[in-house]
């Protein structure tokens, strides 16, 4: 399998890979096709052992250093990999990230890594913009270890970038995906209609907010305005079929309420699934172990 462009490994038919598959998550810094440094780790999870070992430890992961992937062992091509993206001020080192991470590697390995502007990853964050460019270079680096299913998996932020990086990349596209989750997502850009949502668009606006989430949330966010406006979530999803799509939300979400996940699997139509979950809040600390299972059965099933 040869390297394309920057955060682009090429699709194939042919994945060789080693005897003595990883064991111990990878970690490795990845570059996006504008040349963002993205802090990535890939966990083999129950591809090649006992999902009740796949304990992340930052002190016994292995940095790969220009070697390619199949130089440091391959899973099974059978296997699923999922693709975490994780949500605004997350970071692949977060205790919520790696809780879901765990979870999720019950079925299969995971690659989570951190968006541009967050924890050790490079560049600034521009809120669901360019991060579809970040999650992109993660896809293809997981395809890289010889996977045949990839499933990307995404909360809030992330669950909007899942959205659209499934719109812009094909089934035949190698950054493309056989499954897509997106979890507490918005519909539409903009939306202040409540109070969590109000205090973000200061975080993300002002200067002073912006300080705030450097400083006090780890997170650099980028003082540009969107120009040109991205696709927005909800006009990224009918163009998301044949791919399998599910939409989940808490029906206590504090930041969207109902109306978003109505508009998205109504734009989803009869490809898209819409579990709406009694009592759950936003995101990654409201998912609950039961749900994650929930949602890494649904993925085993549907994709590829």
């Amino acid at each position: 399998m040869s390297d394309g462009p920057a955060g682009h490994v090429a699709r194939s038919t042919h994945r060789p890979y080693a005897e003595t598959p990883l064991r111990v998550p990878t970690r490795r810094f990845l570059r996006t096709s504008d040349g963002v440094r993205v802090d990535a780790v890939y966990d083999p999870g129950a591809a090649v052992y006992d999902p009740g070992a796949a304990v992340y430890d930052p002190g016994a992961v292995v940095y790969e250093t220009g070697r390619a992937p199949h130089e440091t062992g391959r899973a099974s091509s059978r296997d699923l990999v999922f693709v975490l993206a994780h949500g605004f001020t997350g970071d692949a080192d977060r205790p919520h990230v790696r809780r879901i991470a765990a979870s999720l590697a019950r079925h299969g390995a995971v690659v989570s890594f951190s968006f541009r502007g967050h924890g050790a990853s490079g560049g600034r964050s521009t809120v669901g913009d360019r991060e579809v460019l970040d999650l992109a270079a993660a896809v293809g680096w997981a395809r890289g270890f010889g996977h045949a299913r990839v499933a990307t998996v995404g909360f809030s932020m992330g669950g909007s970038v899942v959205l659209r990086h499934a719109a812009l990349h094909g089934e035949d596209d190698a950054a493309g995906t056989d499954a897509v989750v997106s979890v507490s997502a918005p519909a539409r850009w903009y939306y202040r209609g409540t109070a969590p949502m109000r205090r973000l668009h200061w975080l993300v606006t002002r200067p002073e907010g912006r300080i705030v989430g450097r400083y006090g949330l780890r997170t650099r966010i980028h003082h540009r305005d969107w120009d040109p406006v991205p696709l927005s979530p909800v006009e990224a999803v009918p163009r998301i079929a044949p791919t399998p799509l599910l939409v989940v939300h808490g029906d206590s979400d504090g930041y969207f309420p109902l109306d978003h996940p109505l508009m998205l699997a109504e734009a989803a139509g009869r490809h898209g699934e819409l579990w709406l979950e009694p009592g759950m809040g936003h995101a990654e600390h409201a998912a609950g172990e039961e749900l994650l299972r929930r949602i890494g059965d649904w993925v085993a099933a549907r994709a590829g």
